[in-house]
């Protein structure tokens, strides 16, 4: 009998009922306001974040498990005699792979593989979730472990963001830039590229044409993405959402479009009104 537990941080992005339907376990980050240190996803929403934001003025601290979280998470499992799988944030954006790989060390005489997939949000989700269906077919840690390793670099994944506000707040735009932005109604299609966020493009323009223009790069490579599923996920992405799945499941042969809300480390840096997009490459 399959012996495998899979684990994943909350920045995947996987909804309740994936994670339930599925038997992830989530490893939790940190949203810190002031002296106030919440577990993202757990003490705090998307709405309580923004709640927050407003009262403060200010975007939060964010924060990675530490080595110590893992080894609490990892031990009830280790103990029952499982073998664990753990697939994460990417080494670029956070010390999240690197606390993983130290809690591994204490359980030396125990199977875990510890994935970096280069990725965030749902785009690590797709890795998951696809995990999970090599377990359910069957196979053993090692042959899932390079599967997905092989997977991580067909991983794509991109977001509008309807406000450059956050990315002002956050220190990832200068006071200048943001204001020239804002001017020029400027809106900026981010992707993840080599594990780190890149500005793939800037539109100018309203949000709907920016969606737009994020849409018809997908739908270009149409033929290209596992039919098996894709995400969308958003942080109050309105109307922009249920327009992007309709297009979607038009345009394209894919037998799951998932939804689900970004957490709360991801919407701390994109700000409401981001939705964005991740797929698989076949």
């Amino acid at each position: 009998m399959n012996n495998i537990k899979i684990f994943t941080d909350s920045t995947s992005d996987l909804s309740k009922e994936l994670i339930n339907e599925n038997d992830i376990s989530i490893v939790p980050s940190y949203v810190i306001f002031d002296d106030k240190i919440y577990k993202d996803s757990i003490d705090i929403d998307q709405t309580g974040l923004y709640e927050k934001i407003n009262e403060l003025g200010k975007i939060p601290k964010t924060a990675a498990p530490s080595p110590q979280d893992f080894i609490d998470a990892f031990k009830p499992y280790i103990d029952k005699g499982n073998d664990i799988l753990y697939i994460g944030l990417s080494s670029k954006l956070s010390s999240t792979f690197q606390n993983a790989n130290i809690a591994k060390k204490s359980f030396p005489d125990n199977n875990i593989k510890i994935i970096d997939t280069y990725n965030l949000s749902t785009g690590i989700g797709l890795l998951v979730l696809k995990a999970c269906d090599f377990i359910k077919q069957g196979m053993n840690i090692e042959n899932i472990s390079k599967k997905i390793q092989q997977l991580t670099h067909k991983v794509k994944t991109a977001f509008v963001m309807d406000t450059l506000e956050y990315l002002h707040l956050g220190g990832r735009l200068s006071a200048i830039q943001h204001l020239i932005g804002n001017v020029l109604k400027i809106k900026p299609i981010i992707k993840v590229v080599d594990g780190e966020l890149t500005i793939a493009q800037k539109v100018r323009g309203r949000k709907s044409k920016v969606v737009d223009v994020m849409l018809k790069d997908v739908l270009k490579n149409a033929h290209n993405i596992d039919p098996s599923r894709l995400f969308i996920s958003h942080f109050q992405g309105g109307e922009s959402v249920n327009y992007l799945k309709e297009q979607l499941a038009t345009h394209i042969n894919v037998e799951n479009i998932h939804i689900t809300n970004t957490g709360c480390v991801i919407s701390s840096h994109c700000g409401p009104g981001t939705v964005g997009i991740a797929y698989l490459e076949k």
